[in-house]
C-alpha cells in the first residue's frame, strides 16, 4: 500500500483486536523470547540481537525531509502489518511533569517480546485503567526486508522497519518528547539531569541543579549518576540519565520513569558502583553483552559490539532519586572528549550557545559503530534534533540568559595525545567543588578561556593545557577556524553566537 499523502494512522483498539496481545505482565514478556534467552548467573535476561546501534543514515522526519509516497508507504506498512500479524503492544508513559508528558503507544511482533521487556524496563505504564486516544504510537517490524525509520513528528507517529535494536524504540518517543517540548516554547535536551544538596554556613541544605549534556559514552551517565563522595545529610542523586526537557521557568521534565538504557562496557564496581549493582541485579535485561553459556558475564568483552546494554530499573539504582523532574536548573555541563580543552572552562552566555551548538565529542559505537573513536560535532550533543538547528541554539541561549544559569564545558577524556589523562576522580572533584562555589575563577591568556585558579582537593595546574599539547598555539588557532567555519553553516543561528567562538 503507497500512499503520496499522510496515511491513517489509527489501529483498532488494541484491548480488542483479536491478534494483539495487551500490556502483559514482565513475566510473560520475557516468556514469549525465552527461546533466545541466555540467563545470566544474576537470573537476568540476556539477548543478542541483529542490529546492534541506530540507524541513524536510514532514519527520516517529516519535517527535516521531504518525504516521498515511497516514505509514507514506510509507514503504512507497518501500520498495516500491525493490524494483520500476531502482536504485542504496550501503553507506557513518556515524562510524568503535569505539562509535558505523554502516553506512548508501541507495537512489535510478539517473538520479539524481547525488545518490548527492555522498553517496559525503561517507561512506566500510562496512567488509568485504559487509553482511548495514545499522544505518541510507535509500530516495529524487526523482520522486515528492509530497514527503515520514518517519523511524522506532527502525528506523534514512527514506523521502524527491519531493525530489531532496543534503542530505537526507546529513542521514537523520547526524541518526539524533545520535539513537542520546542513546541511548547522549552527545549528538549540530550541530558542527564542531577540534583545535588549540600550543607550551606548556616547547616542548612541548599538544592543546586545540574545538566550533563554528551553524546552517548562519554561519560555522561556515569556523571550523572555519582554520589560525588558526599556524606549525610549531603546527597547528590540522579533524576535522568537520557533525556529531559528545560522548560521556560526553569523546571527541568524528566522523560523516562521506570528505568535506563545504560551502556555496559567496560562497566566498573568500583569507579561505577551504583550502577553495577543495577545492572547485575536479576531486573536487569541485557542486550549484546558477553554472556558465556554457563550465564558468566564479561563487561570487558567486546565480542557481540562495543555497544552492549542493559535495561535497568530506577529501583535498584541507589543513586536514583523517586522523583523525575528537576525543581530548577543552576549549572549545565557540555561534556566534550576534545584533547586541546582544560579539564573545566566556564562559559559565558554566548559562548555557552557557541558549545550547544559545537557539541564537539567523539563518535560512539551507538551512532555509528565504523567511525567510533573519531572526532565530531552534533549541535546540543542530540542527535535526535528535529527542526531546524539554529533555532535549538537559539532557543537554548534565550532560556539560559532568563533564568541566568551558569554553563561550563568538561573535558573528560585527556589533554594532547593522550598525554594527561582526565579521571573520573578528577571530574567529580571538579562537579562537587563547582556545586559548592568553592572554585576560583580567572581569565587565562594561554587559551583564552576562563579556568579554575584553584580547585579543592585537586592539583589543578597540572591540567595546564599548553603544557601538554605540541605547538598548541598552532592547534587552537586551527581549532577556532574550523569552529567559525561549522558555525558558519547554520543561517538562522544568532550573530552574536557565531562570533562567541571560543
Amino acid at each position: 500500500m503507497t500512499t503520496a499523502s499522510p496515511p491513517e494512522t489509527a489501529l483498532p483498539d488494541p484491548a480488542e483486536a483479536a491478534n494483539v496481545v495487551y500490556n502483559p505482565s514482565l513475566e510473560r514478556l520475557r516468556e514469549f523470547s525465552r527461546e533466545l534467552e541466555t540467563t545470566t548467573t544474576f537470573g537476568s535476561p540476556s539477548y543478542v540481537s541483529e542490529h546492534r546501534s541506530r540507524c541513524a543514515d536510514r532514519t527520516r522526519t517529516a519535517v527535516d525531509d521531504e518525504f516521498t509516497a515511497r516514505d509514507y508507504g514506510h509507514v503504512d506498512d507497518a501500520l498495516e502489518y500491525a493490524r494483520e500479524h500476531e502482536m504485542i503492544c504496550l501503553d507506557r508513559q513518556v515524562g510524568r511533569h503535569p505539562e509535558h508528558s505523554y502516553v506512548c503507544r508501541y507495537y512489535v511482533p510478539k517473538e520479539y517480546g524481547r525488545i518490548a521487556l527492555s522498553l517496559a524496563k525503561l517507561l512506566e505504564p500510562a496512567a488509568g485503567d485504559t487509553v482511548t486516544d495514545p499522544d505518541f504510537l510507535t509500530v516495529q517490524v524487526p523482520e522486515w526486508d528492509e530497514t527503515a525509520i520514518r517519523v511524522l513528528p506532527d502525528a506523534g507517529v514512527t514506523a521502524v522497519l527491519g531493525s530489531d535494536y532496543t534503542g530505537e524504540a526507546k529513542k521514537s518517543f523520547l526524541r518526539l518528547f524533545m520535539f513537542y517540548a520546542k513546541q511548547n516554547g522549552g527545549l528538549g535536551l540530550h541530558a542527564g539531569s542531577k540534583r545535588v544538596e549540600l550543607r550551606t554556613e548556616t547547616d542548612d541544605l541548599e538544592t543546586v541543579g545540574q545538566l550533563f549534556l554528551g553524546l552517548s559514552a562519554t561519560g555522561k551517565s556515569t556523571l550523572t549518576a555519582h554520589g560525588l563522595w558526599l556524606d549525610e545529610p549531603e546527597s547528590a542523586t540522579m533524576l535522568q540519565d537520557d533525556v529531559c526537557a528545560l522548560l521556560p521557568n526553569g523546571s527541568v521534565a524528566g522523560s523516562e520513569g521506570e528505568g535506563l538504557y545504560v551502556k555496559t562496557i567496560g562497566l566498573d564496581p568500583d569507579e561505577q558502583p551504583a550502577l553495577h549493582d543495577a545492572v547485575t541485579h536479576d531486573s536487569a535485561v541485557l542486550e549484546n553483552v558477553a554472556v558465556a553459556d554457563d550465564g558468566t558475564v564479561d563487561f570487558e568483552s567486546d565480542v557481540h559490539t562495543s555497544n552492549g546494554r542493559a535495561s535497568i530499573l530506577r529501583d535498584h539504582l541507589s543513586s536514583a532519586a523517586d522523583d523525575i523532574d528537576l525543581e530548577t536548573v543552576d549549572q549545565v555541563f557540555f561534556i566534550t572528549r576534545n584533547p586541546l580543552m582544560p579539564p573545566v572552562a566556564k562559559l559565558s552566555p554566548a559562548e555557552s550557545a557557541a558549545a550547544f551548538m559545537l557539541g564537539e565529542s567523539i563518535q560512539t559505537s551507538a551512532g555509528d559503530p565504523s567511525s567510533a573513536g573519531e572526532s565530531i560535532r552534533v549541535v546540543g550533543t542530540n542527535p535526535f534534533i528535529i527542526g531546524s538547528k539554529g533555532a535549538e541554539g537559539n532557543r537554548f541561549r534565550a532560556l539560559i540568559d532568563d533564568l541566568d544559569v551558569d554553563c561550563f564545558v568538561l573535558n573528560t577524556g585527556h589533554i594532547g595525545a593522550g598525554a594527561k589523562d582526565i579521571g573520573v576522580d578528577d571530574s567529580v572533584t571538579i562537579l562537587r567543588e563547582i556545586a559548592r562555589g568553592t572554585v576560583e575563577w580567572t581569565d587565562d591568556e594561554a587559551t583564552g578561556l576562563t579556568i579554575p585558579r584553584s580547585v579543592p582537593d585537586m592539583d589543578i595546574g597540572s591540567f595546564a593545557v599548553p603544557d601538554h599539547v605540541d605547538e598548541y598555539e598552532r592547534k587552537v588557532r586551527d581549532l577556532r577556524s574550523e569552529r567559525r567555519e561549522y558555525l558558519s553553516e547554520f543561517e538562522d543561528l544568532d550573530e552574536a553566537i557565531r562570533d562567541a567562538v571560543y
